[in-house]
């Protein structure tokens, strides 16, 4: 889907009128707007669904809304479309209040989870209902469906009907339809769920390239961390209608705000500790070891993950023995189950390269765990 934008996108009015669109030019959709949510409150009766929620979307970022279900991803996205209404707050657009106007109105348009697609309209029927709505005529409709099916790879399927394309093909409509006017913001709603895994791994990477080529913010939900990680400029973890920590996929990954980040993004072995500077002692365990970031003084939690924890061969310089409780083959690594003396389970993930066979650690194992000051997250209590 990646390539030369096509010259027919232009920037999309902000409330289109009938009968007119802006003068086509070439180059990118907009490269100017920032998308900022200002203490956006949703309420559903007496329960809050969005709490004073604060966010800014940068002009041009492929934004990532990760979280669990009921932390208010879908009703954020909702209500930048216009299909919910806050109960406070504002949404600008580039300095504009988009919170008074119709979905209809506003420059953003939303790709569904479901795609959504008419099964008695062709493909190209499909890709020029928003413009037909929008009183656009056949003769511009015509050419921007076409410059809609270049760039999604799509030419030649342009009289087919969606019952007659795989899941990857309907997706590309989809998506190819939700950009068809020009948006200045595109919403996605776990837009991947319905392909494939080796699918899905294509299309995030078509997704990221396209989103680069035409130049306009995409704001996507996703429940799947390999895909917020692979896809996202930022990511922003939502807890209880607000946001837990928002950053690059980096940011998150090595140092989460908290131990609910640290969790819920990427898994992690979470143990009590008493910090002191660089040394952080374990009291369960009876050890102490070294961080090679000082944290507060005080106690705290040392989160590890499990591909930065080492069973066997030369041993790193923080180290504690266990007990093999489980071990699983994962196809390029084993996951492996090690209980401590105090009875905490560490998860580790040994990656099957370099020379590492395959075969299963036998539980009861006595191995001995280890891993690099450089690997320790300190985290508040």
């Amino acid at each position: 889907m990646a390539g030369r934008v096509p010259a027919i996108f232009a920037p999309a009015a902000e409330a289109p009128k009938p009968r007119t669109r802006p003068a086509m030019t070439a180059g990118r959709i907009n490269a100017a707007d920032a998308l900022t949510i200002s203490a956006l409150t949703v309420t559903y009766g007496t329960i809050p669904a969005l709490d004073r929620l604060d966010l800014t979307i940068k002009p041009n970022e492929l934004f990532v809304l990760l979280g669990a279900s009921g932390s208010g991803k879908t009703t954020l996205l909702s209500a930048i479309a216009g299909f919910v209404r806050p109960t406070s707050g504002q949404i600008l657009l580039d300095g504009t209040d988009l919170s008074g106007l119709p979905p209809h109105r506003r420059p953003v348009n939303t790709m569904f989870q479901s795609y959504a697609l008419f099964p008695h309209m062709s493909v190209a029927a499909n890709i020029g209902f928003g413009l037909r709505q929008q009183g656009i005529s056949r003769t511009e409709t015509a050419q921007r469906v076409q410059a809609m099916l270049t760039l999604v790879r799509l030419e030649g399927f342009g009289r087919r009907r969606p019952t007659e394309l795989s899941g990857g093909q309907q997706q590309r409509v989809a998506l190819a339809r939700s950009l068809a006017p020009s948006p200045r913001v595109l919403l996605l709603d776990e837009p991947l769920s319905a392909l494939d895994q080796s699918l899905r791994r294509d299309t995030r990477t078509e997704l990221v390239r396209l989103r680069r080529s035409l130049g306009i913010s995409f704001v996507l939900v996703t429940h799947d961390q390999d895909e917020a990680l692979e896809m996202a400029d930022r990511i922003g973890v939502m807890r209880d209608g607000r946001m837990a920590q928002v950053g690059t996929p980096a940011e998150l990954y090595e140092s989460p705000a908290d131990r609910f980040v640290a969790g819920f993004l990427g898994a992690a072995n979470i143990l009590p500790c008493m910090i002191d500077g660089t040394s952080v002692a374990l009291p369960n365990l009876g050890i102490t070891i070294r961080t090679a970031r000082p944290g507060p003084t005080g106690p705290g939690l040392l989160a590890l993950r499990a591909e930065r924890l080492r069973i066997g061969g030369n041993p790193l310089p923080n180290r504690v023995d266990g007990t093999v409780t489980d071990s699983t083959y994962a196809g390029d690594a084993l996951s492996v189950s090690v209980r401590l003396a105090d009875g905490t389970v560490l998860r580790i993930k040994r990656a099957l390269s370099d020379g590492l066979t395959a075969a299963a650690i036998e539980p009861g194992t006595t191995v001995r765990v280890s891993w690099q000051p450089e690997a320790c997250m300190l985290l508040p209590p």
